[in-house]
């Protein structure tokens, strides 16, 4: 089989076409160009695409992954020469079901390739199943590295037997691990734990029967005993409520007795109110209030004429100190306006004598300045002549005035000073400062006076209400006793009415509450004993504890036909215990039976698992020694032998080395080449339809000298088997440069 074209509207793939040549075709596109969803693609027309895969964390299944990019269906088709015909397949959707869609004809004809179905399609061109060939053909996902699968396991299997494929060790091992399972897989699931657990019900029901019994006869007795204590108690309760009737007709007898004297309290007291009428209780208590008011009125007198002797001798002491000999008989506006004026006076006669004084040294200049212009020269040159006598005289002139000046400002600052001095003060403002202090005494004991007259006023307002409000008060209490004098005697008449007042009220009170009382006890069946009452017996109990004993013995009665009905429901619902008996039998029987079994199984699965290990002694030689050929090419004879386990863990030995290595110690890129070669093993062993082998950047990893080696055992192959080789470098072309037979093609 042969893959002649391949078009795609899958994943990044828009309607995209690849045709690929009958040997190797080497197929070079950069990263994101579409290499691996050419790859997926091939695969899925193969076998489909499983849609119950669903997505995971790190992981999205194909349906998702693949889906169109440009929102299109996801459908695709490919041309296969198969069986020396051209058939088409196609693939498309099916309602939202992708791939669901599948049609398989000869090419150019509309006519059916019989027998080729969706489900079988890759299975019949490749000849084996979906896993195996993603683990030999298929090398698409750049992971080379082999896990074993039971097709694959059957497969390589009848390589070293007799050709069966039906049975794998795996799948025999898996079939008695299910039996295994089914009998016991751990302590609480299985055949053995499920009879187990079985077993251990029926025993525990037996032991709950006999259990049920013994308690049920136990009741019974407790019923029995629990009844007769009830009526006993019962029969207390009875007395207890006797007597509690007795009491209550004794408390009835009381009651009337009572209401009886209430009565006669009530009918003096309304007797002795119509001899002599007494005002209502409202009228009473404003005269209280009023003879309250005389003693508040008494006690504000008392405080007043306290307080106005001390304001009296307050104002006395202000007036003594508002004396000043300095303002005899002055106000204090009147002492502030004189001192005020001799300010002004002092003032002036300072500013008078300035002036004045300012004056003489004008005159003594003046006189000095003629003396010196004209008298000075003139005498110096002609000696003393009239001009020089005249100036001499107008400076003595001008001296003369300037003493008179003088004196005159002397005089005058001694009668400013004398103004000052009447007061005994030095300076304008002490004698301003004198005069406040002054009218402030002054201020100070017309306000004395003022408060004299107001507590003065006060006390006699307050004499005047007490005097008019005694008279009222006693006008009023000799309405009702006329012996009252003072009001010591209007305060204790006044209390007797009061009481009197208040006695009646609480004898209606009384009056009312016996008859309430008595309706009471009749409407608790209390009623009128006549004749003698006959002696009940005194229980043993009080009545509160007669009650609580009878209730806890109802209670626990209760409690015990409770339990008794479920116990005897249990033995009800237990069934017969000959019944559990052969049922427990049966159950030992099957338990017994199946731990046989599982014993069986387990021998069985240590005998295949010997015979396992003895089969991997001789594992596929045939796949040993291809694969081994293979690394020696891919290595240039540095590994020419493999060995391989039942679970494909390969190991290589050196040329001349003695122990195999596991691939574990090897790098990554000698690694891949044991898993290309053992791929290409399976390819050739287990494939026997040659379907074309597909390589998805399966060379990236080794070095350019192995890389030659390799395409050089590619380019051998696909002679035999159509091989497409994707890369992202272009170190492939470079190596095949042009050999004969390489198809060559850039995404």
């Amino acid at each position: 089989m042969k893959i002649k074209s391949m078009t795609a509207t899958f994943g990044r793939l828009e309607r995209a076409r690849l045709e690929p040549g009958p040997g190797l075709t080497l197929i070079h596109a950069p990263n994101e160009g579409g290499k691996s969803t050419w790859a997926a693609f091939w695969r899925a027309m193969l076998y489909g695409i499983d849609t119950r895969d669903r997505d995971k964390k790190g992981y999205l299944a194909d349906k998702n992954r693949y889906q169109p990019w440009s929102g299109a269906p996801m459908e695709g088709e490919i041309t296969l020469d198969y069986e020396g015909r051209d058939i088409t397949i196609r693939r498309g959707p099916r309602g939202n079901t992708p791939f669901g869609a599948f049609s398989a004809v000869y090419t150019g004809t509309q006519e059916p390739v019989p027998g080729l179905t969706a489900s079988n399609c890759g299975e019949l061109l490749t000849g084996v199943g979906a896993e195996v060939f993603t683990r030999s053909a298929f090398l698409g996902d750049g992971n080379l590295s082999l896990t074993a699968a039971p097709e694959l396991e059957r497969r390589i299997a009848a390589l070293v037997t007799s050709g069966e494929e039906d049975v794998s060790f795996s799948q025999a091992m898996e079939r008695l691990k299910a039996w295994k399972n089914r009998r016991q897989v751990n302590k609480s699931v299985g055949d053995i734990p499920r009879l187990e657990t079985q077993l251990a019900q029926v025993q525990e029901n037996l032991e709950t029967l006999e259990r049920s019994a013994a308690l049920t006869a136990r009741l019974e007795g407790e019923q029995a005993a629990l009844a007769r204590t009830r009526e006993g108690l019962a029969r207390q309760a009875e007395v207890h409520r006797l007597l509690a009737r007795r009491k209550l007709s004794d408390r009835y007898a009381q009651a009337e007795l009572d209401g009886q004297n209430a009565r006669k309290q009530l009918d003096d007291l309304e007797r002795e109110l119509a001899a002599r009428p007494i005002p209502d209780r409202e009228t009473l208590k404003k005269a209280q209030g009023e003879l309250q008011y005389i003693k508040v009125l008494e006690g504000e007198i008392k405080q007043g004429s306290a307080a106005l002797e001390e304001a009296e001798e307050t104002a006395a002491k202000a007036r003594e100190t508002a004396k000043d000999d300095y303002f005899p008989n002055m106000t204090g506006e009147t002492a502030a306006a004189k001192a005020a004026a001799d300010c002004s006076t002092w003032q002036a006669a300072q500013e008078k004598a300035r002036k004045y004084q300012r004056t003489c040294p004008v005159f003594i200049a003046v006189g000095l300045a003629w003396l010196i212009l004209l008298a000075i020269p003139l005498f110096v040159r002609n000696g003393m002549n009239y001009i020089s006598f005249l100036a001499v005289t107008v400076f003595a002139c001008n001296l003369l005035l300037a003493y008179l000046q003088k004196r005159r400002v002397s005089k005058i600052r001694k009668d400013a000073a004398q103004i000052l001095e009447q007061y005994g003060v030095q300076t304008p403002e002490e004698l301003t400062a004198l005069a406040q202090n002054y009218k402030d005494r002054c201020q100070a004991a017309d306000k004395a006076a003022h408060e004299v007259e107001v507590i003065q006023n006060a006390v006699t307002e307050r004499q005047s209400k007490r005097d008019s409000t005694k008279a009222e008060l006693l006008d009023f209490v000799h309405g009702f006793a006329p012996e009252v004098t003072d009001l010591f005697g209007c305060s204790a008449a006044l209390s007797r009415a009061l009481n009197i007042d208040h006695d009646l009220a609480l004898a209606r009170e009384r009056a009312a509450a016996a008859r309430r009382r008595l309706d009471d006890l009749a409407a608790q069946g209390a009623e009128h004993q006549d004749g003698p009452i006959p002696e009940l017996p005194i229980p043993d109990l009080g009545p509160q504890e007669t009650e609580l004993a009878l209730a806890q013995a109802a209670q626990r009665l209760e409690q015990i036909n409770a339990q008794l009905n479920q116990a005897r429901g249990t033995l009800s619902a237990m069934g017969d215990p000959a019944v559990l008996s052969a049922q427990k039998e049966r159950l030992e029987e099957r338990l017994a039976r199946r731990r046989l079994e599982l014993e069986a199984i387990s021998l069985a699965m240590d005998a295949l698992t010997q015979a396992n290990a003895r089969l991997q002694e001789r594992f596929s030689p045939e796949l040993n020694r291809l694969t081994g050929q293979y690394m020696a090419r891919l290595t240039g004879d540095k590994y020419p032998a493999v060995s391989l386990t039942r679970e494909l863990e390969g190991f290589v030995r050196e040329g001349d080395g003695v122990l195999p290595r596991s691939a574990l110690y090897l790098s990554r890129g000698t690694a891949d080449q044991l898993y290309l070669a053992l791929r290409l093993a399976v390819c050739r062993l287990c494939l026997p339809e040659k379907p074309p082998i597909l390589l998805d950047d399966a060379l990236a990893s080794f070095d350019d000298g192995r890389l030659t080696y390799a395409l050089e055992l590619l380019w051998e192959l696909s002679g035999e088997q159509q091989l497409l080789l994707f890369t992202c470098q272009k170190r492939e072309g470079e190596v095949l440069g042009s050999a004969p037979g390489v198809t060559k093609i850039a995404l």
